[in-house]
């Protein structure tokens, strides 16, 4: 099985940010941020994340969007982080989403904006 990846030159900032858009895809990178390779299944342990179905298509779209590898092992996929891509493309983007989702974290937040009476 082939996977389709974009080269560097093709990763593109709206297809990024929409990717990390998501909690469980923003959770997914923190977890590969570590370094290596991971197979899927850990990441998934990691997350807490059960339902393996729904996590093909959060694979596809970080895939995709040219913010991880994904290659077959055996009978597993290995995951990893394009840090080096995106850190080219660009400068400090990974690093300040990290820190805002850590800080995000830290400080409680549920996603809800300020203020929404909610």
């Amino acid at each position: 099985m082939s996977l389709r990846h974009p080269d560097r030159d093709q990763i593109r900032i709206e297809s990024v940010l929409s990717a990390l858009g998501s909690p469980v895809r923003l959770g997914v990178v923190r977890v590969l941020d570590a370094g290596g390779e991971h197979n899927c299944g850990s990441v998934l342990n990691v997350l807490g994340v059960t339902a393996k179905s729904t996590m093909t298509h959060h694979w596809r779209v970080l895939r995709d969007s040219g913010v991880i590898w994904q290659h077959p092992s055996g009978r597993e996929n290995l995951l990893s982080l394009r840090r080096e891509d995106l850190d080219a493309r660009y400068p400090g983007l990974l690093d300040a989403i990290l820190a805002g989702a850590l800080s995000d974290e830290a400080a409680g937040s549920t996603g809800a904006p300020s203020g929404s009476g909610s």
